[in-house]
């Protein structure tokens, strides 16, 4: 089990998933979709991997909900659930609301719903099975924050520009926006001024770009 440094979210349950689900990061010997042009197309061919955000993100996730009272948040792609629980338990810490999740691998979405039932946080997800650029469409109402970390590459636009121009107009004002694989066109995007968002990178898994949205 890996021990995790101090952090801002105390509940130990939820912190013993995490740590499990960190002690099993593991990453294929192809390199992964970023390092086998032929399978990056193709979220199933890596159904047995999870890739996530890292601890420093999680932390940094939970704390911004708790500064925003997040109650609603939106995240592509859930994986196996690690965003989903930072995500859940700054909600539910705030008093309750919803994460509305998005995974296209069946195996994964299996794994997510598990390990949010051991950390006690089941009950606060809308886990949303198939194309996020289908099942993120209606959000249901104004959200506070949305994770943008889906499959990488392949042509452009990237899923993660894709997606990010539809949930945009159902962000609120204020609201937020991190995303992990910085893809060149994202980027593009969230930087230019037209679109309604603020944008910087941060030094975390390489580079995180937060965006908070202005008008």
């Amino acid at each position: 089990m890996v021990t995790l440094p101090p952090g801002p979210l105390l509940d130990s349950r939820v912190n013993a998933v995490i740590a499990r689900l960190e002690a099993a990061r593991r990453r294929p010997s192809n390199g992964g979709p970023r390092g086998n042009a032929a399978n990056v197309q193709d979220p199933f061919a890596y159904a047995d991997y999870g890739f996530s955000i890292v601890p420093e993100q999680g932390d940094l996730i939970y704390l911004l909900c708790r500064a925003l009272g997040a109650t609603r948040v939106a995240e592509f792609a859930t994986s196996v659930g690690m965003s989903t629980l930072y995500f859940a338990a700054a909600v539910r810490d705030n008093g309750g609301g919803l994460v509305i999740g998005s995974e296209i691998v069946p195996q994964k979405a299996a794994a997510a719903r598990r390990n949010l039932q051991d950390a006690g946080l089941a009950d606060l997800i809308d886990l949303r099975e198939g194309d996020a650029r289908e099942t993120l469409r209606d959000l249901g109402g104004p959200v506070d924050f949305v994770l943008i970390d889906g499959w990488p590459g392949g042509e452009a636009p990237s899923l993660a520009r894709q997606v990010m121009e539809m949930v945009a107009p159902q962000i609120r004002t204020g609201g937020l926006v991190m995303n992990d694989n910085a893809e060149a066109d994202y980027l593009s995007y969230v930087r230019d001024t037209a679109s309604g968002f603020r944008s910087m990178s941060l030094p975390l898994k390489g580079a995180t770009e937060l965006s908070v949205k202005v008008g």
